[in-house]
């Protein structure tokens, strides 16, 4: 039986593994997947390096928003998975970076920046058979959705993933600073005006602080399932 295609939007915090869920799910089930957090990051890489942005959280909203149309985001599948291109360049691995994770929420609070790259994202997902992740996919970018999840999990689970992440990659951050980013990302993106961090109505709330990634990986695909029936 063919399954119907739909856009499942899988928003939450922070370090919850948001990204990684999606790729999965997105392999397992044969969609495009779209890591919309990689897309404000390309931009506040942008920022940082024309100097329109610190990592102290200040943003020359006017520059920045005269700069949003030679600015040009997008994504390349290679063998060594999806890499995010910044006007042609491939910036995967800078975006990841601490200095950019300290810009990336004031950067993705500028409505012009927002309102740019959720045009990007509803040009992607016009045919459906896609899964996106960020903040606010299924209440702002696709609120029609047919699948909603959020992921959330303890500050502290968070930070002690991310700080093993960086450390695997050899990113210099101590723990307490990982932490104390995380709450301030959290803060910034929960208060912001446009499009705050909230979980959609018809989103499935999923707490992973205590659960192996095979438990979340089957209870992603039969709500999955479910929907396409």
């Amino acid at each position: 039986m063919e399954h119907k295609k739909i856009i499942i939007a899988i928003d939450g915090y922070s370090s919850t593994g948001k990204s990684t869920m999606a790729k999965k799910l997105a392999r397992q089930v044969g969609y495009r997947y779209i890591d919309s957090g990689a897309m404000y990051r390309a931009v506040a890489l942008y920022a940082l390096r024309h100097g329109m942005a610190d990592t102290g959280g200040s943003v020359d909203e006017a520059r920045l928003t005269a700069a949003l149309p030679g600015i040009a985001i997008d994504f390349k599948v290679t063998p060594d998975g999806q890499r995010t291109m910044l006007n042609g360049e491939d910036v995967e691995n800078e975006i990841r970076s601490m200095t950019v994770s300290q810009a990336v929420s004031p950067v993705a609070a500028v409505a012009a920046v927002r309102h740019a790259m959720t045009d990007l994202q509803q040009q992607m997902g016009r045919e459906k058979g896609i899964v996106m992740d960020g903040r606010d996919i299924g209440t702002t970018v696709f609120p029609d959705a047919e699948m909603k999840v959020f992921v959330t999990a303890s500050a502290e689970t968070r930070a002690r993933r991310r700080f093993d992440e960086l450390k695997a990659k050899n990113m210099n951050a101590g723990y307490d600073e990982v932490l104390a980013n995380l709450r301030e990302r959290d803060h910034i993106d929960e208060t912001r005006a446009e499009s705050p961090l909230r979980k959609a109505a018809d989103a499935f709330m999923l707490d992973n602080s205590d659960m192996t990634l095979d438990e979340q990986d089957a209870l992603l695909l039969r709500i999955f399932n479910e929907r396409t029936r």
